[in-house]
This record gives structure tokens, sequence and C-alpha cells, in this order.
């Protein structure tokens, strides 16, 4: 059995562990700087800094991310029409995500044309948002599936009391608090996404972002977790 230190080394080991630690401080960061900028400006802009170098390494890790909804669309597109469906339009908004967010980095970091960044950034938070809207409504028939699917397990295990039966019950269990915590980061991230996209006063407060990107890194600490 690992304990907590094996898991965090296993955890930091993956690309993803790695990149919601880093939202992690990008988030925290990002809140303490508005906290402390009227009474602390000079700290306040120490965190400023943490937030943009964090948000600029977490581009880099991404780097050819989107090939993993490629991926994900060759190997398995889904077990049903409508699920293939919705996993083909899912994965393609993840893909222009990820793919457009490599000339963002490039242009924030001014190795390609600064101006090209709030244009990329534009198409980039379109496809994240677009995408996360059809993860959310899979996730979401998954949950009523299993809900079901759970209800007619129940009725068996009340007739015969099969172990087979209550394992296949947790197992529901479990798939449920994981597509739980995927609609929370998928929920969280479409509010940022569409600050960028359509700024209101809502999305774009500071405490609406700090919260949605922690909310999102969390769920993802949650998922990626070593069991």
């Amino acid at each position: 059995m690992n304990d907590t230190v094996d898991k965090l080394v296993i955890f930091l080991a993956k690309r993803d562990g790695i990149d919601k630690l880093v939202k992690t401080f990008q988030y925290v960061s990002k809140l303490v700087h508005w906290h402390a900028e009227s009474t602390h400006p000079n700290m306040a802009q120490r965190f400023k800094q943490w937030e943009v170098a964090s948000g600029l390494s977490r581009k880099a890790f991404r780097t050819g991310r989107f090939l993993t909804g490629f991926n994900a669309l060759r190997r398995n597109p889904g077990t049903t029409p409508a699920f293939k469906f919705l996993a083909v339009l899912a994965n393609a908004g993840e893909m222009v995500y990820f793919f457009f967010d490599h000339f963002l980095w490039l242009s924030r970091i001014g190795t390609l044309d600064p101006k090209l960044a709030t244009k990329m950034s534009y198409i980039s938070a379109f496809g994240e948002s677009f995408g996360y809207i059809f993860f959310v409504v899979s996730d979401l028939i998954m949950l009523k599936q299993g809900l079901e699917k759970e209800r007619k397990l129940l009725k068996e295990k009340k007739s015969d009391g099969d172990d087979e039966v209550s394992e296949s019950i947790r197992k529901i269990k479990v798939d449920r608090v994981m597509r739980l915590m995927s609609v929370a980061a998928n929920v969280a991230d479409l509010f940022i996404g569409l600050a960028e996209i359509e700024p209101n006063p809502f999305c774009n407060h500071v405490v609406t972002l700090g919260i949605s990107g922690l909310v999102s890194a969390w769920a993802g600490w949650y998922r990626n977790w070593p069991s």
C-alpha cells in the first residue's frame, strides 16, 4: 500500500497532476493579489508576478495536449451514436482550446507578435467553453444512467443479497463521485472561459475567477490522486 508521500510523487509525475498544483498556485495568488492590492501593494505585485508565471508555466506544460482529444476520438469515441456525437463535439472543442493555447503562450512570452494574444485567447477560450458544455452534458447523462442502474441493482440485492451486486453498486458510486468532480471542474472552467469570450461583471470578478479556478484545480486533484 502506497503512503501519502508515494501517492504525491505519483501524482506529481503526471502532467495533469503538476498542472493542478500550478493551477492552485495561479488562482491562490490571484486572490491574494486582489485582497492585498490596496493595503500592501508591494506584496500584491509579487503575487501578481506569481500568478502570471504560473499561468505561463501551465501553458508550457500543455504542449501537445491537443493530441489527447484526438486520441480519445480515435480509440474510444463512445458506446452509442449519441455518446459518439457528444464526444466528437466535446473533444473537438478541447482540441481547439489546447492547439491555439500554444500560440497564446508564444505570443505572451514574446516569441510571436504580442498583438496576437487577444485573438488567440478568444479562439482558445471559445473552443474550451464549447467543449466543456458537451463534456458536462455527457457526464450528466451518465450520472442519470448510473442512478437508474443502481436502483435496479438495489432491488436485486434485497431479493438475493449477492456480493457481486454489492460490488457493482460500489463501482457505480465511485464512478458517480468522479463524474461529479468532472462536472464541477468543467462548469468552473466554463465560467473562466465565458469571462474571456463575453466579459461581464460576474464572470470577470476576481473572486468568481479565483474560486472557479480553485474548484477546477481541486476537483482535478481528487480525480487524479492515486487510489
